[in-house]
């Protein structure tokens, strides 16, 4: 997998932005039943870890996690479905974020110590394996932009920045793995 170009960014994100109610309604039940654990873990687990700071900044991840899965079929072509990937690496993947995400929710009880230590691991590890940097940058300029317009979705930018570069290194991840079969 490559980097995106500028262009080919706009390209794919232009195509998500075009879409009508019908392809994108497509578009997104086609995904759960390719990644049916991916579209759970996306579209129900992590809006839940955002809304506890903010319903609106949840619906907003889940508003940008379909521009991610348009960006990246657009680019990359159609997602490749859980049925052909080995339940093994599926399983990796969810342990590795397992502790990282529970540090995010606010109800686990842990050391704060610790929780700062888990969350700051999870940006860190985030940022160290995910390749697309133009879209993790436009998806936090749209994160900045959409919690300026009401002070009390602040406190949630941090989450949600965090949560969308985890999807994109999950996206990056699952792209190289299938091509990598």
């Amino acid at each position: 997998m490559h980097e995106l170009t500028e262009r080919e960014l706009y390209q794919a994100l232009e195509y998500a932005k075009s879409m009508d109610e019908s392809a994108g309604r497509k578009i997104m039940e086609q995904f759960g039943l390719d990644q049916t654990a991916l579209a759970q873990t996306i579209f129900c687990i992590f809006p839940m870890v955002i809304a506890e700071q903010n319903q609106d900044m949840a619906n907003l991840f889940m508003d940008l996690c379909f521009d991610v899965i348009c960006v990246y079929r657009k680019a990359f072509g159609p997602l490749p479905s859980q049925k052909d990937m080995d339940l093994d690496w599926l399983e990796k993947q969810a342990m590795l974020l397992d502790a990282e995400l529970q540090s995010l929710m606010a109800d686990r009880h842990m050391d704060e110590k610790i929780r700062e230590k888990l969350q700051d691991r999870l940006r860190q590890r985030s940022l160290d394996e995910t390749g697309q940097m133009g879209l993790v940058n436009f998806m936090n300029a749209a994160i900045d932009d959409f919690s300026s317009e009401n002070p009390v979705r602040v406190p949630a930018i941090k989450t949600t920045q965090t949560m969308i570069f985890v999807v994109i290194r999950l996206f990056n991840n699952l792209y190289s793995h299938a091509k990598g079969k």
